[in-house]
């Protein structure tokens, strides 16, 4: 079995970068990656020049446009189609329009992954999204990771899933996104083969997740079945997913995980040793702002209706504390907010931001990867949208001997 890769919501190319680690021979045959809005696709433009453009099979290119646009059947066949796609609301209704009678809600990316699994029937999926995947909405817990599942059934394809965190395991950021690893129930030996292995040992010790995140063990395992009919899971589907899990031919298991912690990576470990400049740190003239958005508040309020309320928050470290993994990055690191991280600096004890090149150290990238013509809020945004580029090594490291023993 070849080792090609079809890689979606490809950013500035984690997956891809964690693959080539391996070097193990797999090849990226087609990408795609288009910011809604943007006037600049930055970050496709730092995929390009790290790694070249890849044209689709009538030798066009199309991988810096809007995937919804994209002719399916013109993307090169692959083994393996990865993603980091949006949490967004996957809710489904009928319609006299759509010839499967049903319609996602327009913009929705995960039906741009469902239909390329449908036309191009990769062997393999791994995709990455936030852990709040598995209980969203919150009036209906778990209806969205169900339609999920249930596309993936009606395909013909078993899912694993784990939320990691990635500073359980190795990681110098306490980063926690759930990852979802498919495999064709009949088209892949791996397929056939787990089918006879009971779900709780896939979860604690066969597969692909617990081999790549080792666990201590998993608490009581829930279950329930999922049918193909998407309307229905939409309308009436709940469920309390877990941090693992397994979905096999309509059947779902799912348990609360116990993670093994390996050494810890930590935020002093990533910081530069070399004098870095004036630009990042905070003026005496802001400080006080700083110190109120990290601090804890009670606040009075009313609402619009009328009636007050409290608002309150804890207090956030300030500044980060360099003997642990630091806090997840988002997108907004380095403007003025409580999410943003602020060291003492290596050389000087002063409070400072981060540096684009300590963000990329925080997700597992080479140093100077976003510097590629990109405003510097850019280099910042788009690490807050990368995923941790070792914790795809070590999934890869498993997918390696799956695919290695395929026919």
């Amino acid at each position: 079995m070849k080792k090609t890769i079809c890689e979606l919501f490809a950013g500035v190319g984690g997956f891809r970068l964690g693959f080539d680690r391996l070097g193990s021979g797999w090849e990226t045959v087609w990408f795609s990656q288009w910011e809604p809005g943007a006037r600049t696709q930055w970050a496709h433009d730092c995929y390009v020049q790290h790694f070249g453009d890849l044209p689709d099979l009538d030798g066009a290119y199309h991988t810096g446009e809007d995937i919804s646009t994209v002719d399916k059947s013109r993307i090169p066949d692959h083994t393996l189609l990865v993603g980091g796609f949006p949490c967004q609301d996957y809710s489904v209704a009928h319609t006299l329009a759509s010839s499967k009678g049903i319609e996602g809600k327009k913009g929705v990316l995960w039906w741009q992954i469902r239909d390329i699994l449908e036309t191009k029937q990769p062997a393999f999926c791994l995709l990455e999204n936030v852990d709040r995947l598995l209980r969203s909405p919150a009036k209906q817990r778990g209806r969205d990771f169900g339609i999920i599942l249930a596309c993936f059934a009606a395909l013909g394809y078993s899912v694993e899933w784990r939320v990691v965190n990635a500073a359980v395991y190795g990681a110098a950021q306490r980063r926690r996104r759930t990852f979802l690893f498919a495999y064709h129930d009949e088209r892949t030996s791996y397929g056939r083969k787990m089918a006879d292995v009971p779900a709780e040992t896939i979860l604690t010790k066969d597969g692909l997740m617990a081999r790549a995140f080792p666990i201590n063990g998993i608490g009581e395992v829930a279950t329930c079945t999922i049918g193909s009919d998407l309307v229905a899971v939409s309308d009436s589907f709940a469920f309390p997913f877990e941090s693992g899990g397994l979905m096999s031919r309509g059947r779902i298991w799912t348990a609360r995980v116990e993670e093994i912690e390996e050494k810890a990576v930590t935020l002093g470990d990533i910081l530069q040793r070399e004098p870095v400049d004036q630009r990042y740190f905070i003026t005496s003239e802001k400080m006080a702002k700083w110190c109120y958005m990290k601090g804890a508040k009670r606040i009075e309020r009313t609402a619009a209706n009328g009636h007050p309320y409290t608002f309150s928050e804890g207090a956030v470290a300030f500044p980060d504390p360099w003997d642990r993994p630091g806090r997840t990055m988002l997108t907004s690191e380095s403007t003025m907010n409580r999410s943003t991280h602020v060291v003492a600096d290596r050389q000087n004890g002063s409070l400072r931001l981060l540096t684009p090149i300590e963000a990329e150290r925080l997700q597992g990238f080479e140093d100077d990867w976003t510097n590629t013509g990109m405003p510097l809020r850019m280099r910042y945004f788009c690490m807050g949208n990368a995923l941790v580029v070792p914790m795809i090594t070590r999934m890869g490291r498993v997918l390696d001997t799956i695919v290695d023993a395929e026919a």
